[in-house]
């Protein structure tokens, strides 16, 4: 049946019936993936992403078609992951744009909508790539739009929207020659398609369809040994920008007013420190996907405008060797790797955070509960790798890992490390391609270089550097000499602070223990932003034990 207009219900219809066929075909777009994980996943990233959208728009009970387009790229923006999540929700911001309440889309109005999301989304990358999930989008809209001078059947518009989808998908190879080495077609553009066949599937009010086979051959392409071969054609030294970093940053009107917020200017300045760069943003937030060697850079670069949130950072050499030897994990029955990592941390978000930095063992233990030297030697040899640095975290614990290089079956040395946050930056200045004599000198001199700051409670009365100590209340400790008491914990978490920042220093980090609230978090962050005008904060929840807090400044 002829329709010669598209509404809120029917578009809402398009939108759920699109996320279910993504959610069905995610895991074979997976398997498409040719450059390095994170952003390998392409299936899951954009199933996790459309789903957020969905959710979105399963809220709404109105027809009003741009309501629903503007609920469906809300949900799509906060909840995009990687490159392929976060172009999807630029075309369909793109596609939102411009409707000005319209109840509803005739067929020129649609492919107009979707020519606006190619706009956005080609001015969202920094270094558009032919070939890839934008060039699929291009070719069915351009198409959408010849053909709507002369179609009003909004059906009939869709049906040859997907049609030119899958001839764009096709000649994907032919533009982007690894696809064509390896032998598949892009998996965005493949997650394109997925989408605009369900979309008309709900316009024609039939169930979505069964995996593409004729078009495509997908079953050719797809199979269980083009993960890995196709990581295969990339060596794991030729990542120049080593670290996956997803965030957001939540506008704030004090920080705006002394760094206004240009998205171009921010776009053009993230580009210096990194590639495969995504920049969104809207009235309330910006968002910013980037391979970066150091993370820490571009997200101090964002938080001028406001306070971080939603971040995410992934070891990419790490997770492409797994990929390389077969595994997601690196696990004791992999392939033996060049390079391992064992640190030591006490609380689930900092074990997360020194995994998501390239650990390949973290050991829980820190004040109170030392690894001993056989529980660090099997460590070592769970890394397996022929070189493994030990990243101890605590003075306690040195000696121990020390030993334990001397009875492992590796080439094992310890970077002494002495607190979390000397830890973290250590890891950081890790690199892959350096000798295991060069990263111990370079990551040593990387941890020395942070200031760590603790805040914990006294189990009896003392005195020391002439510093009054009574049982139960809080004691502050600067690389490890105590430094403050005091019955009120803001109080000493003030003098501790005190202590540590200086006028050259940028960045005060904070990691929030088990024992501590956000209310906790709020109040500290207040008297910093109030007294200490040039430092710029991170939060992240440690979940420690015995330390409240935590804190970094360098």
């Amino acid at each position: 049946m002829a329709s010669e207009e598209l509404n809120g219900k029917k578009f809402t219809q398009m939108v759920l019936s699109g996320a279910h066929h993504l959610k069905n075909n995610a895991e074979k777009i997976d398997t498409l993936n040719v450059f390095p994980v994170p952003d390998g996943d392409t299936g899951t990233n954009m199933n996790l992403s459309i789903t957020s959208g969905a959710d979105e728009v399963k809220k709404l009970k109105g027809e009003n078609i741009s309501e629903v387009a503007n609920a469906f790229s809300k949900g799509l923006l906060m909840g995009a992951r990687g490159n392929s999540g976060v172009i999807l929700s630029q075309l369909f911001r793109g596609f939102a744009k411009g409707m000005d309440k319209k109840e509803t889309l005739s067929a020129e109005e649609l492919a107009n909508a979707f020519d606006n999301g190619v706009a956005t989304a080609y001015k969202a990358v920094m270094k558009p790539v032919e070939g890839t999930i934008l060039t699929v989008a291009k070719d069915a809209a351009e198409m959408a739009v010849l053909e709507s001078e002369t179609e009003k059947d909004v059906i009939v518009l869709m049906e040859k929207v997907v049609r030119e989808a899958k001839a764009s998908l096709k000649r994907t190879p032919e533009l982007l020659p690894v696809l064509k080495e390896v032998g598949v077609v892009d998996s965005g553009g493949q997650g394109l398609v997925t989408i605009y066949e369900g979309f008309l599937a709900a316009l024609k009010g039939e169930e979505v369809p069964e995996a593409e086979t004729d078009d495509i051959e997908m079953d050719e392409m797809v199979n269980a040994q083009h993960h890995k071969i196709a990581q295969d054609f990339m060596d794991t030294s030729e990542i120049e920008y080593g670290y996956c970093t997803e965030f957001m940053v939540r506008f704030e009107d004090e920080k705006l007013k002394e760094h206004p917020f240009d998205e171009e200017t921010f776009r053009k300045e993230l580009s210096e420190h990194g590639d495969s760069l995504l920049v969104v943003s809207d009235d309330e937030l910006v968002k910013v996907h980037v391979h970066a060697e150091y993370p820490g850079e571009v997200m101090t670069l964002g938080q001028r405008f406001g306070s971080l949130t939603n971040m995410k950072i992934e070891n990419m050499r790490d997770q492409h060797t797994a990929i390389v030897d077969g595994e997601k994990e690196r696990a004791t029955q992999a392939g033996r790797t060049e390079y391992g990592i064992v640190t030591v941390a006490m609380g689930s978000g900092i074990k997360e955070m020194f995994e998501s930095l390239g650990a390949t063992v973290v050991l829980e233990g820190g004040q109170t509960m030392n690894p001993s030297t056989q529980d660090i030697t099997e460590a070592i040899t769970g890394a397996n790798a022929d070189n493994v640095l030990i990243l101890p975290n605590n003075k306690n614990i040195v000696m121990a890992a020390e030993q334990a290089t001397d009875l492992a079956d590796a080439n094992a040395t310890v970077v002494p490390t002495k607190t979390i946050p000397q830890g973290i930056g250590a890891l950081l200045a890790f690199h892959p391609d350096a000798t295991i004599d060069e990263n111990g000198e370079a990551m040593e001199a990387a941890g020395k270089e942070i200031k760590s700051g603790q805040v914990t409670y006294a189990v009896r009365d003392t005195q020391i550097n002439g510093i009054t100590i009574e049982k139960d209340h809080f004691m502050g400790l600067a690389d490890g000499e105590i430094k403050a008491s005091h019955k009120d914990q803001l109080e000493t978490v003030k003098s501790l602070l005190g202590e540590m920042i200086t006028e050259d220093d940028e960045i005060l980090t904070i990691l929030q223990g088990e024992d501590a609230s956000a209310e906790d978090v709020k109040v500290i962050k207040r008297y910093v932003e109030d007294n200490y005008k040039d430092i710029e904060i991170e939060h992240h929840k440690g979940d420690q034990p015995i330390y409240s807090f935590i804190f970094s400044v360098e």
